[in-house]
């Protein structure tokens, strides 16, 4: 197929393009490079700087490759900068991707798998969160996915553009070409490691006191591979839908840096500080409906695993990709 993955020079996005340009797939990266790394461009990829404001530049570019699919993944995607920002939210998330979904249409093009995220369920009355449960998002970033998703339902309605909407938590891990190097890195796991780098003196724990085995919060960490795995058997869904993708565990921030430990061998010195205003104390998602659906199996569901893909990547690029 050829596919056209918009926001590839982000970090899930250039993984993806990885793995389908390793399958045979012909890859276009359409990225304006606003978090983006030009080096985080798979080479045999063919490249389009654009920005999805631009709604003739994004028609123009979608009707000149039209590709039999797209992977949207260019988003503004921190909660805390939505609830200072949600114009900005709004406006790239919601606004530009209508820009996209527009020249789709005209350019018939009719296929779409989008990176959502399950921060549009908000906070869960139990756990794990499957498909079922209702969308109520406690930050302009959730609402801005779901918002879209929502649109995604009447393009599908109107206009016959066939979606697969996948719902996620962290994104962990590394390729062995392509890792995570956010301009603004909020990532527990970099950011643990760069101490492991010393690259920063310490890593801050938010809160010890939740109702957890450990007190800290508990999170649902999945490789960067095991989802962009899931975005390519979404490209052979025969029907629009939804899925939550997760390990149906999690692990523990506490959990996270003794892993971290324990593959770099390094000494990690913590800060402990109060909690941050609307964590809560556990995010787990389920994924029973895209393995039974799709078939999805993923192969690094151990902590240190996931640790250790990303150790070697961050060892090999210790200032990421230098941009």
């Amino acid at each position: 197929m050829h596919i056209l993955v918009v926001g590839g020079a982000g970090y899930i996005g250039s993984v993806c393009a990885e793995l389908l340009l390793n399958e045979g797939h012909q890859v276009a990266i359409l990225d304006n490079l606003a978090d983006g790394h030009r080096a985080a461009v798979d080479r045999r990829a063919h490249f389009v700087e654009a920005d999805l404001s631009d709604r003739d530049g994004i028609a123009q570019a979608v009707a000149r490759l039209r590709p039999d699919a797209v992977m949207h993944f260019a988003a503004s995607a921190l909660v805390g900068e939505s609830m200072r920002d949600p114009s900005k939210y709004f406006r790239n998330n919601v606004a530009n991707g209508l820009n996209l979904l527009d020249a789709m249409v005209a350019a018939d093009v009719r296929q779409i798998v989008f990176s959502s995220s399950c921060a549009t369920f908000g906070l869960p009355d139990r756990l794990p969160i499957d498909e079922s449960f209702p969308q109520r998002p406690i930050s302009p970033y959730g609402e801005s996915k779901l918002a879209f998703e929502k649109i995604l339902r009447w393009y599908d309605q109107i206009h016959g553009l066939r979606f697969i909407s996948l719902r996620y938590f962290n994104a962990a891990g590394a390729s062995e070409k392509f890792g995570e190097d956010h301009h603004c890195e909020t990532h527990l796991i970099p950011n643990v490691l760069k101490v492991a780098l010393r690259r920063q003196p310490h890593v801050e724990i938010f809160g010890t006191d939740y109702d957890t085995p450990d007190g800290t919060c508990i999170r649902d960490y999945i490789h960067i591979l095991d989802l962009a795995r899931a975005h390519i058997l979404a490209l052979g869904a025969p029907a629009s839908a939804s899925y939550n993708l997760g390990t149906g565990g999690g692990s523990s921030v506490r959990e996270v840096i003794d892993a971290c430990r324990k593959v770099t061998g390094k000494e990690i010195p913590v800060i402990e500080k109060p909690r941050r205003c609307g964590d809560p104390p556990r995010l787990i998602a389920a994924s029973e409906k895209i393995r039974r659906e799709l078939g999805w199996q993923p192969q690094f569901q151990v902590l240190d695993t996931i640790v250790s893909s990303a150790w070697q990547w961050h060892q090999q690029f210790p200032n990421g990709y230098g941009d």
